[in-house]
């Protein structure tokens, strides 16, 4: 009897199988809740008409730069400007010895002088014969030898009277005086130096107002632009009529705005590229001769323009896209053909319209088809005056 009961208290083994099972349940983890969507920034795309100003480096070049030379032979004798500073028209520059020339001009109006008398004394004579043969008092022959030195005297009179205005014009230039007005350069030759043709140069005076401003535009840029102008991409100013406006070395903008004058019609092979001239008006001097100086010409504008940060442009394999995210709130990529840098963003010519919101920061964490929290923010506003410029892999 007593150990029937002990058989009847012992365990079945599929308690101790329930059990292990309600054990192991309760150490498994609860699943992890649902990943919320990834948050995203988005802009929405509004087109508009852009103004864009295009800008290149060039060089200024004075209008008129004149080489004061001396024209005739002697020695220096004194400078009568200060190098380096403003000369007006007409202002003298340098000095020679007048004393020989005042000489051959004394010995000129001498000789003119002697001339004269002749003349006047063949003149005189001429008269007095000339009567007398009629009258056959006197030979045809004393006739014709009177008429003959007068024409001689006449002669030798106008070459006397050439002779003093070439020793006038020899003492005139001794006074080397600055055509125009402008800026004197260095001295190229000192007081005392004898002048002849090898050291004739004395100096430069170049004229400060207007300034040319030189630059060049690629084949490549230049061919580009023609083809945006014809398809409509970029709307130039009515006749081409650029402004251009000049940036100086500390980042200034010149006060004074100038225009086009001139563009070479012929094609530089060297250097690949045509070259623009730009008049600016100088009235204070600021702009010097040979100064690097920025560019900008402004008039352009680009219609109906998609513009987007450049941080929402991305490269694959395939060229550039964008996320863009859908009424849904999915994220998809979306190919996009880009253009000029506009300051911190991009010109999108094709791949966007109005309306699409593209994504600018997050974009890195999304996959095709992911669904998003977008937040949509202002687009970033482009200062007054940014110059529209080539992407670095796109210039020539």
């Amino acid at each position: 009897m007593y150990l029937r009961t002990i058989h009847l208290l012992k365990p079945a083994p599929s308690l101790f199988v329930g059990l292990a099972l309600m054990l192991s349940a309760c150490d498994k983890p609860a699943p992890p809740p649902p990943a919320a969507p990834p948050e995203v920034k988005v802009i929405k795309v509004e087109p508009r008409d852009t103004p864009v100003t295009f800008e290149y480096i060039g060089q200024s070049q004075s209008p008129q730069q004149v080489n004061i030379v001396a024209r005739v032979n002697g020695f220096l004798d004194r400078q009568l400007y200060t190098e380096g500073a403003e000369v007006k028209p007409g202002q003298m520059l340098f000095q020679m010895d007048r004393k020989p020339f005042q000489a051959q001009l004394d010995a000129a109006k001498a000789g003119q002088a002697s001339a004269k008398a002749a003349h006047d004394n063949a003149a005189a004579n001429l008269r007095r014969v000339q009567p007398l043969a009629e009258l056959n008092a006197l030979s045809q022959k004393d006739l014709d030898d009177a008429r003959s030195a007068f024409e001689t005297t006449a002669a030798s009179l106008a070459a006397a009277g050439a002779n003093v205005q070439t020793a006038q014009l020899n003492l005139s230039y001794t006074s080397i005086a600055s055509p125009l007005r402008g800026v004197a350069g260095a001295a190229q030759q000192k007081v005392g130096t004898f002048l002849n043709p090898q050291n004739s140069q004395l100096t430069t005076v170049s004229s400060l107002n207007p300034m040319w401003v030189n630059f060049s535009v690629s084949e490549n840029e230049l061919t580009a632009r023609r083809n945006e102008a014809r398809s409509g991409l970029i709307r130039t100013p009515q006749g081409g009529h650029f402004v251009a406006e000049a940036v100086l070395v500390d980042g200034s903008t010149f006060p004074h705005t100038g225009k086009i004058s001139f563009v070479d019609p012929a094609f530089n092979s060297q250097t690949g590229t045509f070259l623009i001239r730009v008049t600016l008006d100088n009235p204070q001097g600021v702009l010097r001769p040979n100064q690097y100086i920025r560019i900008r010409l402004k008039g352009a504008s680009r219609p109906n323009a998609v513009v987007i940060p450049q941080r929402a442009v991305q490269q694959g394999s395939k060229g550039h896209f964008v996320w863009v995210i859908d009424a849904e709130g999915k994220a998809e990529t979306r190919p996009v053909a880009v253009g000029d840098w506009y300051g911190d963003q991009w010109f999108i010519n094709e791949g966007l319209k109005a309306g699409d919101q593209v994504v600018v920061d997050g974009g890195l964490r999304l996959r095709a088809g992911v669904v998003t929290k977008p937040t949509v923010v202002a687009a970033p506003a482009v200062p007054a005056g940014t110059a529209a410029t080539a992407p670095a892999a796109a210039k020539p």
